[in-house]
């Protein structure tokens, strides 16, 4: 059977390599019936295969009033509202007919108190403050760990976005495709990621602000590793280099640090309420350095130096790190 689907695949790709011929017409209708007999997974990796090779995205040129706001509360909603409104306003990245995509983290079958994923109210009120800012559509998704249906649900995330009228989707295969690395040597050339992180106006990353057992931390700029499909162990073999290349190829436009229940050890999983910290802030920035670094140690006592991939993205210039020159508000609520 593997033998019979390598050999399809490798046929399929011929066929939709060729242009488009009677005669190649015939034999490609013939592979589609053929593709239809393949279980569903198989048939969306000969789809994603056979699409065209993503361009990197360009980051919109978004000027804000400062570089960093953080508001602290007890409505996860309200601070993420706040927060936003501190930095100059959701309309300085959405414009009227704007498409959004938004990547929160609901890798996790957990509910919110274990602080495993986003907090739903942090993306159904930036899904709701998108359409306010003239969106025309906001998508939510992940490549969750476990198994999708139930983190989707589990985490509170599908229900409050599609309140909040976002599309929320499941990351099938065929909604994948390869890249165009600049880099031919890069770490990740040989993946498939997220069509719908490139196809958008607006990129946003809101990730649970956690420990993780390899990168240190878990926050902004690794967030962008649910956007990665097929084997995704293997890019623990090269983490920080690959979260450098996924954050300078997709350039969101904004970083939400959610940091309502951050996990402070065990991560990035947890599952015991005694690794949760309730520090119910939002910290929100379109520099993804200033984030991590701001967040890594107002919320862990770490030094951006701890945390190698967010010391590597600064070092190739993907932002600044936080630092007493950093233009900061504050505030509690």
């Amino acid at each position: 059977m593997k033998n019979k689907e390598n050999d399809f695949l490798g046929k399929t790709n011929e066929l939709f390599s060729k242009e488009m011929t009677r005669k190649t017409f015939l034999k490609t209708l013939a592979a589609l019936s053929a593709l239809l007999a393949l279980p569903s997974k198989k048939a969306g990796e000969v789809f994603a295969q056979n699409t065209d090779s993503l361009n990197e995205r360009n980051k919109r040129n978004s000027v804000t009033d400062i570089d960093l706001s953080a508001v602290t509360g007890n409505s996860p909603a309200a601070n993420t509202r706040r927060a936003l409104e501190l930095l100059g306003g959701i309309s300085r990245f959405v414009k009227k007919g704007d498409i959004v995509s938004i990547k929160p983290n609901i890798s996790w079958n957990l509910p919110p108190q274990y602080g495993a994923n986003t907090n739903p109210e942090t993306v159904s009120e930036t899904v709701k403050m998108c359409f306010e800012s003239g969106a025309k559509e906001v998508k939510v998704f992940d490549n969750t760990l476990n198994e999708r249906k139930s983190c989707y649900e589990n985490s509170g995330i599908a229900s409050a976005a599609k309140k909040a009228g976002a599309n929320v989707f499941y990351t099938d295969n065929w909604r994948f495709a390869p890249a165009k690395f600049k880099d031919s040597k890069a770490v990740l050339q040989d993946f498939l990621f997220v069509k719908d992180a490139v196809s958008c106006d607006v990129l946003i990353s809101i990730p649970a602000a956690k420990h993780h057992g390899q990168a240190r931390l878990s926050l902004g700029l690794k967030n962008l590793i649910g956007l990665v499909g097929g084997n995704r162990g293997q890019l623990h073999w090269h983490l920080d280099e690959s979260i450098y290349e996924l954050n300078d190829f997709f350039k969101p436009d904004l970083y939400i640090i959610d940091a309502t229940r951050t996990i402070t050890a065990h991560g990035p999983r947890g599952g015991d309420l005694k690794d949760v910290a309730v520090q119910n802030t939002i910290a929100v920035s379109a520099d993804g350095v200033l984030a991590d670094s701001y967040s890594a140690k107002t919320f862990f006592n770490l030094s951006y130096t701890a945390v190698p991939h967010i010391a590597l993205c600064a070092q190739k210039g993907l932002g600044k790190v936080f630092s007493a020159n950093s233009k900061i508000k504050t505030e509690k609520i």
